[in-house]
């Protein structure tokens, strides 16, 4: 077994046995609006379930050098974003959402998306999305280097309303087949669910 402590290794490398071990990891799209108006489309694979009771989602996003990125700040000025699930039918339009481009561009017109409205908040969400979750900002969490600089925005969204296709929802529960999920890997590389199985838990 190799042993690293993170004084040894650069902040590259830290990245690396990180995102290549810590897999697969689910993909939000999170859409938002700038105090102009602007909306604002961004994928994050630092993203996951925090509870059900209240429903709560986190996404970690990332600061460039020591600012913030569109996504969080545009939550921290309105509050609001709806999170989508990233699926094999749309996950080519969302990479080209990824696009390093201004805050006064939007990346719906990058990746041809379709705007649509909410039902309780005012970001409008993604049509070709089969989930998405209208949320509110519930609370955050700054991280910070050992150089005391902002590395990343920890964002705990509330879930205020919830949009299900049809097609994958069947008595209460999501068919995991249909919903035809991605997940990010390390670089460039994203995987489908593959070979599924069943364990039960041990009861007491």
């Amino acid at each position: 077994m190799l042993n690293f402590s993170p004084q040894e290794l650069t902040a590259e490398e830290k990245k690396k046995l990180l995102i290549g071990s810590v897999i697969p990891r689910p993909i939000a799209l999170v859409s938002t609006i700038s105090g102009a108006g602007i909306v604002n489309v961004a994928p994050f694979s630092y993203f996951n379930i925090v509870t059900y009771d209240p429903p709560m989602l986190s996404i970690a996003v990332q600061r460039v050098g020591g600012e913030h990125k569109d996504t969080a700040r545009n939550i921290y000025e309105n509050k609001e974003a709806v999170v989508q699930m990233v699926d094999r039918d749309n996950v080519e339009a969302t990479n080209k959402a990824s696009a390093p481009v201004g805050a006064e561009q939007s990346e719906l017109d990058i990746a041809n998306f379709t705007p649509v409205d909410s039902k309780v908040i005012h970001v409008p969400g993604i049509d070709e999305t089969k989930v998405r979750y209208e949320t509110k900002l519930y609370n955050s969490v700054v991280i910070y280097n050992e150089q005391n600089i902002p590395t990343a925005d920890i964002l705990l969204l509330k879930v205020k309303h919830y949009h299900i296709d049809e097609a994958i929802y069947h008595h209460g529960y999501i068919n995991p087949a249909k919903l035809n999920a991605v997940s990010r890997l390390a670089g460039n590389d994203y995987a489908e669910i593959g070979k599924m199985f069943t364990m039960e838990r041990p009861k007491m």
